[in-house]
Order: structure tokens, then sequence, then C-alpha cells
């Protein structure tokens, strides 16, 4: 998704269509969604119709008609988002809410977007039994997916694709004895390694962190055979339904870890401000911050949760003047966003703060690569 991203706010386009419309993820609700996407593209078509050539207008309508004509509902997440050219159209599902607006420009319109996938907490959650493993992948407390075998992420692996069975044959014989005990441990410890060469190779692609969940005996032997054990940012062993439960309420149950994950990172965080700021290599001044973030000077950005700032954005002279009419002309709405984009095109990231940790009189800090 960054990755892609990415690439459409460095595509240029004259026009460049953002159309953002909300989805449901679930039976009956997803019924509504070709009706809203129509509507949507009612709204475009009216647009391009009136504001464009008619090759233009009829070369973009064909492109976005040819990419969601059959396009099936039943895997919508909670937003469906398309950005179209002359040139190409993505249609991409996304776990965030969003207004439901057309947006045309020179520009695709990513940056709430990026602000959202910044702010959020992107993880797999491994689910593990003595019987089977299952894969889900979630941001915050939503499901994006659970792997299946039909999955495209799973097609041409090296390695098992989820979920998997334990197809071991081993028995326990007398359950007391120290013998048995052994065999039990040395068997699963053998089918989870079966597991984490699994999940291994999908982390290759994305590189996200990993939630393990399982009864305390599996995770502690899932614990002693992973290949990256780092990438282990919490454990949850009191989770219910392991096999017949439903992907959320699996990402339901591990909430309480994820948010203590993400306290932690708050904190290390102050560390990380306090170190740049003895070093000086610590910015809190928003032009600073703007003319950093758009020369890629920019490594890591916190940001109050909530911020925003309307302001003048002169990208040739790289200044940021504030302003107190976001509708005013000449004024973007949300100059944060723009600094938030700038960081994580040049390769930084952005790490958002909870009100009662970073104060309103310093919404914003930049630490810099030099």
């Amino acid at each position: 998704m960054k990755a892609t991203l990415k690439s459409l706010r460095e595509t240029k386009a004259n026009p460049a269509v953002s159309i953002f419309v909300k989805t449901h993820r679930e039976h009956p609700d997803n019924e509504k969604d070709p009706i809203a996407l129509k509507n949507q593209l009612k709204v475009v078509e009216e647009r391009l119709t009136n504001e464009y050539d008619k090759r233009t207008a009829t070369t973009i309508l064909e492109n976005i008609k040819n990419k969601t004509s059959d396009f099936n509902h039943n895997y919508n997440l909670d937003t469906l988002a398309i950005f179209a050219s002359t040139d190409d159209v993505q249609v991409i599902r996304m776990p965030i809410d969003t207004k439901e607006r057309v947006i045309i420009s020179d520009r695709f319109a990513t940056r709430d977007l990026v602000r959202d996938m910044a702010s959020a907490v992107h993880y797999y959650t491994v689910i593990l039994t003595r019987d089977n493993a299952r894969l889900i992948e979630a941001s915050n407390d939503r499901v994006i997916k659970e792997f299946d075998k039909d999955d495209d992420a799973q097609k041409n692996m090296d390695n098992i694709p989820f979920p998997i069975e334990n197809n071991s044959l081993y028995t326990t014989g007398d359950s007391g004895s120290d013998r048995s005990a052994n065999n039990e441990s040395s068997y699963l410890k053998a089918f989870f390694n079966q597991v984490d060469k699994s999940v291994q190779e999908i982390w290759g692609e994305n590189k996200m962190p990993l939630v393990i969940v399982g009864d305390a005996k599996n995770i502690g032997y899932y614990k002693d055979i992973c290949d990256r054990p780092d990438n282990i940012i919490a454990t949850v062993s009191n989770a219910t339904k392991l096999e017949e439960g439903s992907a959320q309420h699996i990402v339901d149950s591990v909430q309480e870890a994820v948010e203590g994950y993400r306290s932690s990172l708050h904190q290390a965080a102050l560390g990380e401000i306090d170190k740049a700021r003895g070093a000086n290599m610590l910015q809190t001044d928003l032009q600073e911050v703007y003319r950093s973030a758009f020369q890629g000077v920019g490594e890591t950005l916190y940001v109050r949760r909530g911020y925003m700032q309307p302001a003048k954005i002169d990208e040739k002279a790289q200044t940021l003047s504030m302003a107190d009419n976001a509708t005013a002309d000449g004024v973007t709405d949300d100059a944060i966003g723009e600094i938030i984009e700038h960081v994580i095109h040049n390769g930084g990231k952005a790490v958002f703060m909870p009100q009662d940790i970073m104060s309103a009189d310093q919404p914003i800090a930049l630490v810099t690569r030099y």
C-alpha cells in the first residue's frame, strides 16, 4: 500500500481523478455498494464532460468502466478509492473511513490516505494451535484480510500457504511420561517451524510486525524456533475460538496488546525527541519543518494526533505561511498532511502522538537525518 500511494503521489496527470466511496464489509450492507459507486461515477462523468474535451473524458471514463464493470463487492473493506487518468486506473480497497467525494486536479488526492495509513498500526496476526495455523492482516482494530489458499499473495510460494494444517502423525501415549511430553514438544516445534517459514516469506514482502496468538505453551515453542523474534510486538494467550472464530473476533482479542505496543512507541518517541534535541537535530518551527521535509532531510516526524493547520505553501520558494481561513484562495486546508507526505515520500516515517503526551504548544517535531 505504501508503495502504491508513493507511486500515485509521484504521478502528474491532467486530469488526475480521485474517487472515494464508502463501502461495507458484510452482507447485506455491501449490496448498497454498487449503487454508491455508480452514483460517484455519475459525478465523475458530469464533471469530466463539462470540464474537459470529449476525447479526454471518454478515455478516462472507459478506463474506469473497464476496471469496475465486473468488480466484486463481496471483498470490500471500508473505503473504495479509485485513481484514474488517461493512462491508468488504480482501484484500492482500504480499511479506513472516508468522506465520499470526487477530486479532479493535476495530482491524485492521496494526502488523507497517507495520514490515515501513517497513524495506524499495521500488523500480521499469527494464530497457533496444535492442529493448524492461521494468518490475518490487520490495521488497528480492523481486519484487512485473512489469508487463504486462493489468495494471490500466496500463489507461487516456496513454503506452505495459509491456513496450514499439522499433518504430522504422532501419539502422546502416556501423557504423564517425560518421553511423551518430549515427543509432543518436538512435533509441535517442527510444525511451528514450517509455519514460521511461511510467515517469514510473506513478511519479506511487507515487513510488518507480528502478533502471536495461542496458548502460552505454543507461543513459547514458536518464539523458540522463530527466525526473526524481534518482529514479534505482542503475544496473546487468552484469546478464544482460535480455530473457528472469525478474523474480526481474533483481531478484537489482540487490541489490548496492540495498544500496549502503541504506548511503548510513544514512550520511545519521547526519548528520541530528547536525544535529537540534545544533538541539535530537532526542528519544531513549522516553516523549518516544512522545508526540511520537502528537501528530504526529515528522518522521523512526530505529530500531535488530530493536528491540522491551514497554510499557504509555495513549493518553488519552499515556504509555508500559516493561515486562519482554510477556505481562502491559495490556502491548503491541511498543511500538516502535506508535510507528512513529503517525509514519507522521501523515506522517513511519521509517528502520531497522543494529545496528553505532545502538548498543544509543540504539536509537531521533526528529527532530521543530519
